[in-house]
């Protein structure tokens, strides 16, 4: 299969050469489109890969069919209708990493530029005016960094902010005492580091509750002097609040690398001369651009041809070596959902997960999302996927809950799921045994071993003699061969449960006659994708 990317914005020809040198890959860059002459283009594109620049709408991802992948060559995805993507089932990556070196440098080049005044010095020189006196500068050594988001560029601006000599301080909701102790950061709220800082810098994702952290009561309450650097999102400090800092002398300046909108239009702001700002060049060396391109290249082609997500944001996000250990559990649990839906007259209301074991420690959202995507696709088809899973449920008003526990006798790691609806229940239960491979091993009251075959059988029947052979003449008459078979029973002649792997699938006839053996009160075909 030949799949199609398109590239929206322009990246390194460098860090994209794994897709263009791919066998399997047509990759054409189209870049500076508007949102209709990409509609124009869009339907038969399994992948997209953007910067900042483009947007990527729910128009577009609508018209997108075959879309799996939208891939930015970067961090933040304020470009990307995350919610739409979700909704339609396609995956959205980004490259976390690859540009926190490059970041983590232009924070402390905004910083010293600020500090030392070397944009207007630089201006003034280069036209022919030698003006030392107007343009004394502070230094960096004994003052106190605020850092507002210590994320893995916040942790870098901040060992290299220590090297300077400065004292940090830092709020993030999820910054321990411990990892603040070890790497010599006191804790503070925000308002607290408005007091203290002599140069605060910003580095958290752009969220309603991060929206204007930095504006009108930080700027009443803040240090005189006090310096900001913003390299991470607009919108973080409020430029409206900033500007009104800036004018009334509450604040001695601001680097700005990104802005509320961009490119920005506040011309007041821009040209203030206590502003130094950069055109969103964070991420914009030639190593960080390479890295990024590198990083989505080889994760398109780690989805597309084998389910292997790392950095999705709209999906649970897995290191390789976890995704190699789940990934048995994961199988399991997709045909575990196969198998429920089909054993059910129709779909549950209601589901319960249940995850005993060292799984139970893991992130077992994707073990979850697979269960029920699998469980919802007779319904929904391909158009259900992990991605968009629990938001097909959620529309369909089927509640669920995941429970965790401890190991459970018998087995390492064990899934058990639940199903109800109001008229009918039904109880599966599942590991992966050491040698043997996945196995489902518990189906309602009934112990069993049913490996996951392409063709099964399962009959709820009362147990009598010669009820197997009955069945064994139908199947053979219809050419359908038995290549394993399980049998679980309460009591001699009461309820039993037969599970049959089959060689083909059974034909409608065949199971008419099969329905009516006497003793046989339920049978159902299962069809799994092996």
């Amino acid at each position: 299969m030949t799949y199609k990317v398109l590239v929206l914005d322009p990246v390194s020809e460098d860090g994209i050469s794994e897709l263009l040198e791919h066998p399997n890959y047509q990759v054409d860059v189209n870049t500076g489109l508007t949102e209709d002459e990409i509609i124009e283009i869009i339907y038969d594109y399994h992948a997209i890969v953007v910067r900042s620049q483009t947007k990527i709408t729910e128009n577009i991802i609508q018209r997108a069919r075959h879309l799996k992948v939208i891939a930015r060559a970067g961090v933040g995805v304020d470009n990307i209708d995350i919610d739409a993507a979700t909704k339609f089932g396609v995956i959205v990556i980004n490259a976390p990493d690859g540009n926190t070196i490059s970041a983590t440098e232009h924070t402390l080049a905004m910083m010293l530029s600020l500090s030392r005044d070397i944009p207007e010095a630089h201006k003034e020189l280069s036209e022919g005016t030698w003006n030392r006196g107007a343009h004394k500068g502070v230094e960096l050594y004994g003052k106190t960094l605020g850092i507002i988001g210590v994320g893995k560029i916040g942790f870098g601006v901040a060992r290299r902010a220590q090297v300077f000599g400065m004292n940090v301080v830092a709020f993030d909701p999820y910054l321990s005492d411990e990892k603040a102790k070890e790497s010599g950061i006191e804790k503070l709220e925000v308002d607290q580091i408005a007091e203290v800082a002599d140069f605060v810098t910003v580095h958290t994702p752009l969220t309603p509750q991060t929206k204007g952290i930095v504006g009108k009561s930080f700027f009443e309450n803040c240090k005189p002097g006090l310096r900001l650097v913003n390299v991470a999102r607009g919108g973080i400090i409020d430029e409206a609040d900033l500007l009104e800092a800036l004018k009334a002398n509450k604040i001695g300046g601001a680097a700005l690398d990104v802005f509320e909108e961009e490119p920005p239009t506040n011309m007041e702001l821009l040209s203030h001369p206590s502003v130094v700002v950069t055109p969103h060049l964070g991420a914009s060396t030639i190593e960080a651009q390479e890295k990024v391109a590198v990083s989505v290249s080889r994760e398109i082609i780690e989805i597309l041809e084998n389910n292997t997500i790392i950095h999705a944001v709209n999906a649970p996000r897995m290191s390789e070596n976890i995704n190699r250990e789940l990934q048995p559990y994961i199988n399991i649990a997709s045909h575990m959902g196969s198998v429920g839906i089909q054993l059910m007259n129709k779909p549950p209301n209601e589901i319960r997960l249940k995850y005993h074991g060292d799984i139970a420690v893991d992130d077992t959202s994707m073990l979850t999302r697979s269960f029920i995507a699998s469980m919802l696709r007779p319904h929904f088809g391909e158009s259900v996927n992990i991605i968009n899973a629990l938001y097909f449920l959620q529309e369909q008003d089927v509640t669920y809950k995941v429970e965790k526990k401890g190991k459970t006798k018998g087995y390492n790691n064990y899934l058990e799921v639940e199903l109800a609806n109001a008229d009918e229940d039904l109880v599966l239960g599942a590991s992966v045994l050491d040698g043997y491979g996945e196995r489902i091993v518990k189906l309602d009251d009934y112990q069993v071993d049913i490996k996951p075959t392409q063709h099964i059988l399962v009959i709820n029947h009362i147990d009598r003699p010669g009820i197997i052979g009955d069945m064994g003449m139908i199947l053979g008459k219809h050419q359908v061969n038995i290549a394993s078979m399980q049998l679980g029973r309460s009591n001699e002649g009461g309820a039993a449960l037969l599970s049959l792997s089959l060689d083909s699938r059974v034909s409608d006839e065949a199971l008419v006659e099969l329905s009516v053996i006497e003793g046989f009160r339920d049978v159902k075909q299962v069809d799994l994708q092996i």
